[in-house]
């Protein structure tokens, strides 16, 4: 899928793709989308001063914005800028080209840690898209962040570092796709990362558990002393459907082409295989105007939705029942139920794609906040699998919410590709009963695949999962934080709850590189295994590692894996099974 034949002839048929439904629709319902106040779109008729204001003002009022209201989505045009942007919470710095190098950024795009020492452990909520960065004086970018943010289509011509350069700036967590790093990732304090389908120069650095899939020359080391986990191609993957535009200046949308067992970026001959559909094949929501029956309306009518910035508070499901339908958020777009039901339910149809949205939970209790394909669902979706990208998920910390679990996928043939899940252990509404959460996911489908997939907190099982066929690379989870005791954090007489829990019915399940974490600052409970699986040969998993990373004495993860593995606790910090 990926040779440069393939490529070529892609590119051939989506000019003529292109050429075809210019014809059918008109320009002008293409060039002035109204994507909101909250969308800074720029080009090169603008001087870099009056761009730098205005990303130096988003910038300081994002900077320590963890729960705020404010999201922000900003667009480049075409063309070469010299600017410093420094990227915040809620924030998503996007190319409009037709491949990252069409938008350079001489100078920086980068996001630091916080502090003096410049930790970034709570770097949430940002991302960049389909850009090239110059370095300025050589220096590297600096991409220090954490759950919930994303580095997709970006080319950077220099290096890149994972966390800043001082000592305990720590970092915990991230994603990279489809990008490419001319000369050297350091991973620096960067306690874990996934990256899939890059390539780079060289790659140095490791602390706990750090996952390459389909990237090109990835680093070599033997598990557990250095703790990569390489897999050489990607089984199943398209790439998020990306905003752009075309030559005449219509605003368009690239979904690209499904490909298996794919090696390194999709740009390589520039072009990624891809079909643009129009803007105007989108209804555009607006914060504080749309609501659950006028974006049911848009779909029923046929529409796909992009979720311009804001917050959306909804009294219904949003109910995605047509195939193919394209579903993006703009700027951490973010969906609330207000009574009880999910935000939204995709129905068991095929080559649904939804992308870059948060799911808060709202006040009343929701059986889930994301519901793919209903209980029973039977389908099978392998020629057009339904795609979940850069997806947040979050129980509390913005206000007080709970739901029963975050995503529940009962349908065959998906695939999530980051994916964060969290039951929020600070901010407001945290508590025990305040942000009440069994589980972040569960999945009852079969050959369901995620690619980085972060599970935190949740009250029992963090992901349960029933279906055949499973595949995870790259997992990431800590524990709860604050059960109230042992007895309520414990079930038929076992100490807590799996944080992986691959259920008996279940015959066959892959997972690679997984990391389980224990603070149990607010407890006094053990975890007897981390891990639970049937032990049955077609169920594998690879590079597993538990770690203690602090707690009250006694506390522990008693094994790792089905009763095996040494315990951690403040004695032995680290286990790790393979």
């Amino acid at each position: 899928m990926n040779s440069t034949y393939q490529s070529k002839f892609w590119c051939f048929a989506m000019s003529i793709a292109f050429s075809m439904m210019l014809i059918c629709l008109p320009a002008t319902s293409q060039t002035n989308p109204n994507f909101g106040a909250n969308v800074l779109i720029f080009d090169t008729s603008m001087s870099n001063t009056t761009i730098q204001s205005n990303l130096d003002m988003i910038f300081h009022q994002q900077a320590r914005n963890e729960f705020g209201t404010n999201r922000y989505a900003i667009f480049f045009k075409p063309g070469q800028y010299s600017l410093d942007i420094n990227v915040g919470f809620y924030t998503q710095v996007l190319g409009l080209g037709q491949a990252p190098d069409d938008v350079t950024i001489n100078g920086s795009l980068h996001s630091e840690g916080r502090s003096a020492r410049h930790i970034a452990l709570v770097n949430f909520t940002r991302s960049a898209e389909n850009v090239s960065v110059i370095p300025t004086n050589d220096n590297p970018i600096t991409w220090a962040v954490s759950q919930g943010t994303s580095l997709r289509r970006v080319h950077i011509k220099g290096n890149l570092n994972l966390a800043n350069t001082n000592g305990g700036a720590w970092s915990s967590g991230g994603f990279l796709a489809d990008s490419k790093i001319d000369f050297r990732v350091n991973s620096l304090t960067q306690q874990q990362w996934f990256s899939r389908n890059d390539t780079w120069e060289s790659w140095i650095g490791h602390n706990w558990n750090m996952v390459f899939v389909g990237t090109s020359n990835p680093p070599s080391g033997t598990w557990p002393e250095i703790p990569y986990t390489v897999i050489t191609n990607t089984p199943l993957i398209r790439e998020k459907p990306y905003l752009s535009m075309d030559k005449s200046g219509n605003y368009i949308v690239m979904v690209p082409s499904l490909q298996t067992n794919s090696l390194g970026i999709t740009w390589a001959t520039k072009c990624t295989p891809a079909v643009p559909v129009s803007i105007d094949r989108f209804y555009l929501a607006q914060e504080g105007v749309d609501n659950a029956a006028t974006l049911n309306a848009a779909l029923r009518a046929g529409k796909n939705l992009i979720f311009t910035p804001g917050i959306y508070h909804l009294t219904n499901s949003i109910l995605v029942s047509r195939p193919e339908t394209i579903i993006l958020g703009l700027g951490f777009a973010t969906l609330i139920p207000d009574a009880g039901t999910p935000s939204m339910v995709i129905s068991d149809v095929s080559g649904v794609k939804l992308a870059g949205l948060i799911f808060d939970a709202g006040a009343i209790r929701t059986p889930s906040l994301l519901q793919v394909g209903g209980v029973g669902s039977s389908s099978d979706h392998s020629n057009e699998p339904i795609f979940l990208y850069d997806l947040v998920m979050r129980v509390g910390g913005a206000a007080s919410g709970t739901t029963t679990s975050c995503l529940v996928i009962n349908a065959n043939n998906v695939v999530g590709d980051n994916l964060w899940l969290w039951r929020a252990d600070h901010g407001q509404g945290v508590g025990w009963n305040q942000n009440a959460c069994n589980n972040g996911l569960v999945v009852n489908g079969d050959d369901v695949t995620i690619y980085g997939l972060f599970v935190e907190h949740h009250e029992q099982y963090q992901t349960l999962w029933n279906g055949n066929g499973g595949q995870v690379y790259f997992y990431q989870c800590e524990l709860p934080y604050d059960a109230p005791s042992q007895t309520e954090w414990s079930h038929d007489s076992v100490n807590g709850y799996a944080a992986y829990k691959v259920t008996d019915s279940v015959t066959n399940h892959q997972a690679y590189g997984l990391g389980i974490y224990g603070v149990f600052t607010k407890t006094t409970t053990k975890c007897f295994s981390s891990i639970e699986t049937p032990t049955t040969p077609g169920i594998n998993l690879h590079h597993l590692v538990d770690i203690w990373i602090t707690g009250q004495s006694g506390t522990e993860i008693t094994h790792l894996l089905n009763g095996m593995g040494n315990p951690v606790n403040s004695s032995n910090r680290k286990s790790a099974l393979n």
